[in-house]
C-alpha cells in the first residue's frame, strides 16, 4: 500500500547515534519538490511548556548549513513476499493455485497470491464476495467470484484451476475440517497463463505492490493440473493431488525473511516489509507452544497492509562527525517553505575517550517501541495547547502513514509486534507532546528525558551519552569508563545483552542510577543483520494494550520466549531493586521519607532537604510519583541489603495493580490464614531506594516515571532537584 507523505517535511537517520569520525546518513522527503536547509543543533531541553525549562538549543550551523533540493519521497505500508521467477512451463498447460488462507480482514477485497509475467497475470484474492480469481492474457480477461462470504479468523483451502486446453476455469473455497467445498465455473477462452513469471504472496503488482492482504498465509503452492477439489484440504502439497510446480514452505526459515521452495525448481524467494512469522497455522496441534520444536505447526506467516520495516528511501546528505565533537544530544533541524522538522540524534565519545565520569544511557529502544503510538488523544484541546506553546505541530493520530508502534493494532486486532527506526518517528522529536497534561508538559520518553539532561548541564556535571542499542552491540565494555551511569524515566525495553551488561556494570564496581518507572520490563529480540528493527511478543502477564495469541509467546527473530522479563526469571528487582506494580492516569502525588533517610549511613542522600514530604509537583503529571510506579520485592530478586528512602502515599484513584501483582495468596507456610492486602496500603506505591554492590558499585532507584519531571521548580532547584544532585556528586566521584 502506498502512501505520500502528508508532513511538510520530514524524514530519519541511517542509526540513532555514531561516534567522531562516523557519518550519519539522512533520509529526507518534502512534500512539495523545492529547496530545504539542514543545519545543526545541540539538543539542550526539549519541553515547549513555557513554565518549565523551555526549548533551548545551541545553534552549531558552523558545523553543517546546507541547502538541498526536496523530493516527494513515498512511504510504501504492507507486508507481501516476493519470488522473483517462478516455474517455467507450457502456458498452454493446465494449472492450479492453491494455498490456505485464514482472513484477517474482508474489506476492502485483498490478494492473497499472484503470479504475473509481461501481459499475463493471475491473482487470487479474498473479499466482500468469498474467494475472488482474475486473469488477464493477451487478448482477453476474466473475473470470479464465489460469492460465498468468508469468515475472519478461520481457515479455508482456495484454489484456482485452469485448463486453457478447453477454457475450462474452477474457482473454489473450502472451510477446513467441517465445510462443503464451494466452487463457480468459469470460461476463459483462447486464455494462456504465466511462465517464469512473479510470484507475490499477500500483494499483487511487483513494481508497486498493492492490494495488501491483512491475516495469515500458508502452503501456497502451484500444480500442475487442472485440479477441481481436494479431498482432504488441509493436507500436506504433495498429497493435493496433481504434480507440483512449486510449493512454499513458510515453516522455513522462520527466524529469517527467506521464502523456501521445496518443489523441484527452487523457486525461493523473500518478505517484504517483516510480516510475523512462529505464528500458529491450519495445523497447530497445541502440543508444542515454541515454535522451535514444531516448525511445521508454525507454517503460517501473518501478513498486514501496514506492515513497514524500511522506508528505503534515497539518502539525501551525509554528515561525518567531528573528531573533536562532544558526546551529547544533537540533532539536525529542517526547514523547508511549509514547515520544518527535527532529526534526533547522539554522538557518543571516541572509543579511547576521552571519557566523562558520568554516562546518560538513552532508552532508545523505549523510543523505538513507542514510534509514532496512535493514543487517540489529539483532539482540539491537544491542539490548541500544542498552539499556545509552539509544541511540535504533528502527532501520530493524523498521521498513519509513517506506520504504528508496538501499543497499536493492526485492522484485524492482532498488536504490532515490529518496529522500526528507519522511517519518520513523529513522537522522537523535541517539543513533541504526548498527552494534554492539565498539571505539567505531557512530556514521555525523547523529550522528558531532556529533562534531565538540561538538569545535568545545569548542575554542571559533564556527562557522555551512549544508548540502549550500542549497549547490546558492544555489552559492558562501553559502560566500564564510568563511574555513575543515568538511565532515562523509561528504560522499558531491553534485550539480553543490556541485561547482563548493566549488571555486569554494576557488580564490577559501577553505580547505577535508575531514574524512572517501569524498567527492565519487556524482553524484545533483535536480529544483528538487520538492527534497525526490533520484535515483541507481549506474552502472558503484564500491563499491555494487546496480547500474544496463544502459542505465539515465542519470538521469530531468536526463538526466545517474549513477554515480561519477570516470566524469563530476569525481574526487575534483580537489577534495580525494584520493579512495576502500579499505573494509573498521567498525574502524580509526593514521596515521604522514612527513618532509614535520616539514618547517618545514609542521610548523604537528603543533605540539604528538611522536608519529610517532597516531590508534591512536577512538570509531568504534577507530582514525582505518578503515571507508573515501582517497587521493592525481595521474593523477586531484591536484595536483602536494599535500603527504603521514601515512599509515595495518597496514590490517585486512578491508580490500579499490574495483572501480574493480582496472584491470591491461600495460606502461608507456616499455616497462618491469608492475609488481606489492600492496593492502596501496601502494594501500589512507588519506593525510592539504595543498595550497595560488590567492589563499590551501588544503585539507587527512584520508583516513579514521572520523578525527572520534577526535578524543575522555578529553575532546577526544590528537594527532588537536590537529592539527586547529591546522589550523582556521590556516584560520580573519584570514590565513594
Amino acid at each position: 500500500m502506498r502512501i505520500l507523505a502528508e508532513v511538510p517535511i520530514t524524514g530519519y537517520l541511517d542509526r540513532f547515534s555514531h561516534r567522531p569520525g562516523e557519518a550519519f546518513v539522512a533520509y529526507v522527503s518534502t512534500r512539495e519538490p523545492g529547496p530545504y536547509r539542514a543545519r545543526l543543533m545541540r539538543v539542550v531541553s526539549a519541553d515547549p511548556n513555557p513554565k518549565g525549562p523551555g526549548m533551548r538549543f545551541e545553534d552549531l550551523s558552523h558545523l553543517l548549513d546546507q541547502s538541498h533540493e526536496g523530493r516527494r519521497q513515498e512511504v510504501r505500508l504492507g507486508s507481501h513476499g516476493i519470488i522473483e521467477t517462478g516455474p517455467a512451463r507450457d502456458p498452454s498447460a493446465a494449472c492450479t493455485w492453491t494455498l490456505l488462507v485464514q482472513p484477517g480482514v474482508l474489506d476492502p477485497s485483498a490478494a492473497v497470491l499472484a503470479e504475473e509475467a509481461g501481459d499475463h497475470a493471475v491473482v487470487l484474492s479474498i473479499g466482500p464476495s468469498g474467494a475472488e480469481a482474475s486473469i488477464a492474457w493477451p487478448g482477453g480477461s476474466l473475473e470470479l467470484a464465489t460469492k460465498v462470504p468468508l469468515k475472519p479468523k478461520a481457515w479455508y483451502r482456495l484454489w484456482l484451476a485452469v485448463d486453457p486446453a478447453s477454457g475450462r476455469v474452477v474457482l473454489g473455497q473450502q472451510l477446513l475440517n467441517k465445510g462443503e467445498p464451494v466452487k463457480v465455473n468459469g470460461h476463459a477462452s483462447g486464455v494462456s497463463l504465466p511462465s517464469s513469471g512473479t510470484v507475490l504472496f499477500a500483494a499483487e503488482r511487483e513494481l508497486a505492490p498493492q492490494r495488501h492482504f491483512t491475516g495469515k498465509l500458508e502452503d501456497p503452492a502451484i500444480l500442475r493440473g487442472c485440479v477441481e477439489a481436494f479431498a482432504n484440504p488441509s493436507a500436506e502439497v504433495e498429497r493435493l493431488g496433481g504434480e507440483v510446480l512449486a510449493a512454499w514452505d513458510f515453516s522455513q526459515g522462520i527466524d529469517s525473511s527467506s521464502v523456501v521452495d521445496v518443489g523441484p525448481g527452487k523457486h525461493h524467494g523473500r518478505l517484504v516489509n517483516q510480516p510475523m512469522r512462529a505464528v500458529v497455522g491450519a495445523k497447530w496441534s497445541g502440543r508444542e507452544v515454541c515454535w522451535r520444536n514444531a516448525p511445521r505447526d508454525y507454517a503460517a506467516i501473518h501478513f498486514h497492509d501496514d506492515d513497514l520495516d524500511d522506508c528505503q528511501w534515497q539518502a539525501d546528505f551525509t554528515w561525518a562527525v567531528p573528531e573533536n565533537m562532544p558526546s551529547g544530544a544533537y540533532a539536525f533541524h529542517l526547514t523547508c517553505r511549509d514547515g520544518e522538522d527535527w532529526l534526533p540524534f547522539y554522538v557518543l565519545p571516541k572509543r579511547e575517550g576521552p571519557f566523562a565520569p558520568i554516562a546518560f544511557l538513552a532508552p532508545t529502544f523505549t523510543y523505538q517501541a513507542y514510534a509514532n503510538d496512535r493514543r487517540g488523544g489529539a483532539d482540539a484541546a491537544y491542539h490548541e495547547r500544542v498552539r499556545q506553546w509552539s509544541a511540535y505541530p504533528h502527532n501520530p493520530d493524523q498521521h498513519p502513514e509513517y506506520g504504528g508502534s508496538t501499543y497499536n493494532l493492526h485492522r484485524d486486532g492482532s498488536g504490532v509486534a515490529f518496529t522500526s527506526r528507519h522511517r519518520p518517528i513523529l513522537t522522537m522529536r523535541p517539543g513533541f507532546v504526548s498527552i494534554n497534561d492539565q498539571r505539567g508538559s505531557g512530556l514521555r520518553h525523547y523529550p522528558a528525558d531532556t529533562h534531565i539532561l538540561a538538569w545535568l548541564e545545569a548542575k554542571g556535571f559533564p556527562f557522555d551519552i551512549v544508548t540502549d542499542e550500542d549497549l547490546d552491540d558492544e555489552g559492558d565494555a562501553l559502560l566500564t569508563p564510568y563511574r555513575a551511569v543515568l538511565t532515562g524515566s523509561h528504560p522499558e525495553y531491553h534485550t539480553l545483552g543490556t541485561l547482563d551488561a548493566l549488571q555486569e556494570y554494576t557488580e564490577n564496581g559501577g553505580r547505577l542510577a535508575y531514574l524512572g518507572g517501569n524498567g527492565f520490563y519487556w524482553r524484545i529480540a533483535r536480529e544483528k543483520k538487520t538492527p534497525h528493527i526490533f520484535e515483541l511478543r507481549r506474552a502472558e502477564g503484564g500491563m499491555r494494550v494487546w496480547a500474544a495469541e496463544p502459542g505465539e509467546y515465542f519470538h521469530a527473530l531468536d526463538g526466545q520466549l517474549g513477554g515480561l522479563w519477570r516470566r524469563n526469571r530476569r525481574p526487575p528487582q534483580m537489577l534495580v531493586g525494584i520493579g512495576f506494580v502500579g499505573q494509573g492516569a498521567f498525574e502524580g502525588t509526593h514521596f515521604r521519607r522514612l527513618p532509614a533517610s535520616r539514618d547517618p549511613v545514609h542521610a548523604w542522600i537528603f543533605e540539604g532537604v528538611e522536608e519529610d514530604v517532597f516531590g508534591d509537583y512536577g512538570l509531568s503529571g504534577g507530582g514525582a510519583a505518578g503515571y507508573e510506579l515501582d517497587c521493592t520485592d525481595p521474593e523477586l530478586g531484591t536484595p536483602e541489603n536494599a535500603i527504603v528512602l521514601a515512599r509515595s502515599e495518597d496514590e490517585p484513584a486512578s491508580f490500579v495493580l499490574v495483572p501480574e501483582e493480582h496472584i491470591v495468596r491461600r495460606g502461608t507456610i507456616e499455616g497462618d490464614p491469608p492475609q488481606k492486602v489492600l492496593p492502596n496500603e501496601l502494594q501500589l506505591r512507588a519506593e525510592m531506594i539504595y543498595f550497595d554492590k560488590p567492589n563499590g558499585g551501588a544503585v539507587y532507584s527512584v520508583g516513579s516515571i514521572t520523578f525527572c519531571g520534577s526535578l524543575w521548580r522555578n529553575g532546577f532547584e526544590g528537594p527532588v532537584s537536590r537529592v539527586l544532585e547529591n546522589v550523582v556528586r556521590r556516584f560520580s566521584a573519584a570514590s565513594g
